[in-house]
């Protein structure tokens, strides 16, 4: 790991529906350093703004004011379609990382062409040798998702499309991958397969990755730091031996005293 930064946000706002009775001021003042191969899990209550983060450095929208970089870019104002070239995104919904009636070779394609470097990204540009490829990436699954290559994806179930998903989202190795609880609508066993490939895709190719979980100690044991988000807010931000020696309790405390409330979630606390 070095100490280049991968991300910065710097004093990052964002109100939606502004002077109107719904507004809602979902990021305030957001300050976070991501240094290039962090894994940094985030906890907090629905609404806490977790997903409008990623949204902002996605960019599906602009923010209000503040400073976003990647990797030494400013992409504040960059379209959002230029920055899913060097972003991987998985979202809680499997159904929403591919295109169930194309084949498993068609999404691995379109996904390998978006993130390429050329200019113009085709399907007639797909080799045999890339196609061999895709299939080599499929079997590393242990899924057998590449014995039918030519199978529409919507014949798969939620767990294989996610694990799918992952493949595409890092098979070009993305600047930052971003998990918004990605295996939170998946069965136990098919969580824990898709986490456990998470953990292995990350840890090889060294990606520095964002993941939401509602679970208190997949905060604690997974990657390097443990962020917590209230109110719009990043009221926590623990790595390294304190970390290592925090009990979920501590975490809890650490949030109460940082947000000056308890937590109140009950689908977090539920997992302590």
């Amino acid at each position: 790991m070095t100490n280049e930064n991968m991300l910065i946000m710097k004093n990052v706002s964002k109100t939606f529906n502004p002077g109107t009775v719904n507004e809602k001021c979902a990021l305030r003042n957001v300050e976070l350093e991501l240094k290039k191969g962090d894994f940094a899990t985030i906890v907090g209550s629905n609404g806490a703004g977790k997903s409008t983060l990623f949204n902002a450095v996605t960019g599906a929208f602009f923010v209000d004011k503040g400073l976003i970089m990647l990797d030494g870019e400013d992409i504040t104002y960059q379209k959002e379609h230029v920055r899913s070239r060097v972003i991987g995104h998985l979202f809680q919904d499997p159904l929403k990382g591919t295109a169930p009636h194309m084949t498993r070779e068609e999404n691995m394609a379109l996904a390998y062409l978006r993130a390429s470097d050329a200019g113009n990204a085709y399907f007639s540009r797909i080799r045999a040798a890339d196609k061999k490829m895709f299939r080599e990436h499929l079997a590393l699954l242990e899924m057998g998702l590449e014995d039918r290559m030519k199978q529409p994806v919507g014949l798969l179930s939620g767990g294989q499309r996610q694990a799918l998903t992952l493949l595409m989202a890092t098979m070009v190795t993305p600047k930052i991958l971003l998990l918004d609880e990605h295996t939170a609508a998946l069965d136990p066993a098919t969580a824990d397969k898709v986490l456990s490939l998470t953990r292995q895709i990350v840890a090889k190719r060294q990606i520095t990755c964002l993941m939401v979980t509602h679970n208190m100690h997949q905060a604690l044991e997974l990657g390097n730091r443990t962020l917590m988000m209230d109110d719009g807010r990043i009221v926590l931000d623990v790595s390294g031996e304190s970390r290592e020696s925090m009990s979920v309790e501590d975490l809890l405390g650490e949030f109460a005293r940082s947000a000056g409330r308890e937590l109140d979630n009950d689908r977090i606390l539920a997992t302590v």
